[in-house]
């Protein structure tokens, strides 16, 4: 069970990071994944928005809601586009 202390870690660390650019690797079941960039535009206490970037796809400029739970339990990822470092829970 996800204690209270790791998903207030994971916060701080998603929310040190607000106005960079970031990439998202999403599990979308059935061994499907997403990857997606964009810039994480502002954290909530229980979710964090990501503006998504591109101009090829219907995604393009879309703002997607992720909760923290879902980097707890590994159904997203995500990634520091500059260096390439995870975030979450160390």
């Amino acid at each position: 069970m996800a204690s209270k202390n790791s998903l207030s870690l994971i916060r701080r660390n998603v929310d040190v990071h607000v106005g960079e650019r970031v990439v998202l690797k999403a599990n979308k079941g059935r061994k499907r994944i997403s990857i997606r960039e964009g810039i994480i535009e502002k954290t909530y206490p229980s979710i964090f928005v990501v503006r998504i970037d591109g101009d090829v796809t219907e995604d393009a400029g879309r703002a997607v809601s992720y909760s923290y739970c879902d980097i707890l339990t590994n159904s997203i990822e995500v990634f520091l586009h500059k260096d390439n470092m995870k975030i979450g829970c160390m």
